[in-house]
């Protein structure tokens, strides 16, 4: 895979849709921010955000600042958008902890709740990070969480239910992985790349944690206004095709000094 570089990697989000005018429609994403306002859980992806984000407007603000949706309470339905450039900063980011992580040869944790999309980006990092010399975190066997089961595919932590890979915006997998780990006498991660809300929950947890997130998902960029989430990258977390993410996916590992 070619790198890209900054531009053409902007290019390519706004074509295949994974940012600039996205598929998620305006009032979906607003509906969240409401929900996510009026304390449903669900919406807190395993953070703690207690009264602080009670009013959708301020929640619109943090999205509109960090994600690049449309700033404007009254546009309440049709198009929304994700802001590219906000994208490419966050892999900046994300790819400056990766870096940090390879220096020294963290124990990395990864994770996905949307494995229709993400899972390749993720298996993609895990190898690249491994062959860099970090240890990628092997949970244990046998782990459970809301009826189904917690395990690695391609070194990724997912989560299975009748031979299926699940989409799951709950905390439970990796509050169920964590809690293993800790009775059972291993180490704990040093850093988990993930998303949904086997982010929230790590970086609840107090543990580094960086993750991408949909425009309709607007618990990890609070987290990340908040400290409590090291990096959060915009992006439409499911798009037609799953190979759309490896320019992205080539951009970022060349931007952690990986490939």
């Amino acid at each position: 895979m070619p790198i890209p570089s900054r531009a053409a990697l902007i290019d390519h989000l706004v074509r295949t849709r994974i940012a600039g005018n996205v598929a998620t429609p305006r009032d979906n994403n607003l509906a969240h921010y409401r929900e996510l306002a009026n304390g449903n859980r669900h919406y807190w992806l395993g953070l703690e955000l207690g009264d602080r984000w009670t009013d959708e407007q301020d929640v619109l603000a943090v999205m509109a600042e960090r994600c690049g949706v449309i700033d404007d309470p009254g546009h309440r339905a049709g198009q929304d958008t994700i802001d590219p450039e906000l994208t490419v900063d966050a892999l900046d980011r994300m790819a400056a902890r990766l870096r940090k992580a390879a220096a020294g040869r963290e124990r990395v944790l990864l994770a996905t709740g949307h494995p229709g999309g993400l899972l390749d980006v993720h298996r993609a990092t895990g190898e690249a990070l491994r062959a860099a010399g970090c240890e990628i975190v092997r949970i244990p066997g046998g782990i459970t969480a809301d009826e189904a089961m917690v395990f690695q595919f391609g070194d990724v932590a997912v989560l299975e239910r009748g031979a299926t890979l699940w989409h799951t915006h709950s905390p439970a997998p990796m509050a169920a992985i964590l809690d293993t780990l800790e009775r059972e006498g291993g180490a704990l991660p040093d850093l988990v790349v993930a998303d949904h809300g086997w982010a929230g929950c790590a970086g609840q947890r107090g543990l580094d944690a960086v993750g991408y997130a949909d425009c309709n998902d607007p618990a990890l960029f609070i987290g990340e206004a908040e400290g409590t989430v090291q990096v959060t990258v915009p992006l439409d977390d499911h798009v037609t095709d799953p190979r759309f993410y490896e320019p992205m996916t080539a951009y970022l590992l060349d931007a952690a000094g990986l490939l």
